[in-house]
């Protein structure tokens, strides 16, 4: 409740500051000329009101929990003492008396009361910081609306305001792409103290043992049968979404009518919104059956749950990336290109592949990159269709299995997270996050090399 009364409060003190800016700068432009627009100094006032209101419950946030661990101090037993773990329990049962929550055994009349306390001195609390972030809004309102003059630079502030927001977001997002690198790093260096890297880059058994002491590593780790595992149920999904997607997307926008554009196009995108364990289930329950069928046909062993299976069908649900992504990129293709092409007597055919895709090619790249992405980081389709057989073979009508879901395997169960059994889940993270980045970097190789020629 109080959540939603935060929201309402700041979209209510947002849309009354913006109103009051908009309607105070156009009274003054009656007076003189406006150095920025109304919309401006609406967002001006907008800002003023709500910043303030946004820090006090920021401040409200990061002290809370030390304002309640004062409180359930004062309310505990003198015989409990701090920092014991009689103290935490006790700290933690009236925490979750207070929230509602059940707690096991018996609950005493202190506790019953100090949790019932705890519950209306939070609430009067959030509700009073609240109240206090109201009223420092509306008093910045009132003090900056008194400063609003025909003068004032109200664009130059929202764009500043606007700028450090987007720089405090691409910080964000950078940190954040650092910090999960470092922590990959660091915890395939721990791997690595049990584990040789010679062995696991290049070791052709995956067999890890679970043994009873987190400071030794028994088994094999090799991960080559994974990497090749990987490698082929994404080329056979490539092999499957590239020429469908490709050719589908040149039809709808070189052949196709537009009403019948409208409608194709709308029904393969349906595919992108079909959640992967479906998928997954197809393909254990139809496709693999099928494949099995059809290899005994023609005197083929064929597993239900293969390689092949798994690729098949995850090159069925990535069609509408390449599809529609090469759609729309094609579109973009100067028509005075291909108008240029017909008119010196080029055919529809060789104008589309010798004009239109060589020129559409960067983005298509782009598209296939992001297609192979997300059929290296699939994880559902496989569990269900690939057998999860850890197997160095090369054959794809047998079982195998990929990075993904031997990192799933790794980090479920009872294992200790500080044995190489879990610590394993991190170097196959920092391998795959360096497959990635090795395609990122070719696509990118191409995208300059074909940029520069039609340039």
């Amino acid at each position: 409740m109080t959540s939603v009364l935060i929201a309402a409060l700041a979209l209510i003190l947002m849309g009354v500051a913006y109103q009051q800016g908009v309607s105070r700068s156009r009274a003054l432009s009656g007076a003189s000329r406006l150095h920025s627009r109304p919309q401006y100094h609406g967002a001006f006032l907008a800002l003023w009101a709500t910043v303030p209101l946004l820090l006090v419950l920021l401040i409200w946030v990061v002290t809370s929990g030390m304002i309640q661990d004062w409180y359930i101090a004062r309310q505990l037993p003198a015989d409990i003492l701090p920092g014991t773990t009689d103290y935490a329990s006790a700290a933690s049962r009236l925490r979750n008396i207070a929230s509602g929550f059940g707690v096991a055994g018996e609950v005493a009349a202190w506790e019953t009361e100090a949790g019932e306390g705890l519950a209306r001195f939070m609430t009067i609390l959030r509700l009073s910081i609240v109240a206090l972030g109201a009223l420092v809004g509306i008093a910045c309102l009132l003090v900056m609306r008194a400063r609003l003059s025909p003068r004032l630079r109200a664009r130059n502030h929202v764009e500043t305001v606007i700028k450090t927001v987007l720089i405090f977001c691409s910080v964000v997002a950078i940190l954040t792409t650092i910090g999960i690198v470092l922590s990959l790093v660091t915890e395939t260096i721990r791997f690595f103290t049990y584990v040789s890297p010679v062995d696991f880059f290049f070791g052709t058994v995956w067999n890890p043992g679970y043994s009873t002491t987190s400071n030794e590593a028994s088994g094999s780790y090799g991960m080559l049968p994974l990497l090749v595992g990987t490698i082929m149920i994404s080329a056979i999904a490539m092999l499957v979404a590239l020429p469908v997607g490709l050719m589908s997307a040149i039809w709808l926008t070189q052949y196709a009518s537009p009403r019948l554009r409208n409608v194709i196009k709308p029904v393969i995108e349906v595919l992108a919104g079909i959640p992967t364990i479906v998928y997954g289930f197809f393909a254990l329950v139809t496709v693999g059956p099928a494949l099995a069928g059809f290899g005994e046909m023609i005197g083929l062993d064929i597993n239900a749950t293969s390689a092949l299976t798994a690729g098949i069908v995850m090159g069925i649900m990535i069609i509408p990336f390449i599809s529609s992504l090469s759609d729309d990129i094609i579109r973009q293709v100067p028509r005075a290109m291909r108008d240029g092409s017909l008119g010196l007597g080029a055919t529809k055919s060789e104008t589309i592949r010798m004009v239109i895709v060589p020129a559409a090619l960067p983005g298509i790249v782009g598209a296939i990159l992001l297609a192979v992405s997300r059929a290296i980081g699939e994880t559902m389709i496989v569990v269900l269709a690939a057998g999860n057989a850890p197997i160095l073979r090369f054959d794809p009508t047998e079982p195998v299995s990929t990075f993904t879901v031997t990192i799933v395997t790794a980090l479920t169960g009872d294992a200790d997270f500080a044995s190489p059994q879990s610590l394993v889940a991190f170097a196959l993270g920092l391998t795959l996050f360096v497959i990635t980045l090795m395609l990122n970097i070719g696509a990118l190789a191409i995208v300059r090399k074909y940029r520069e020629q039609y340039e």
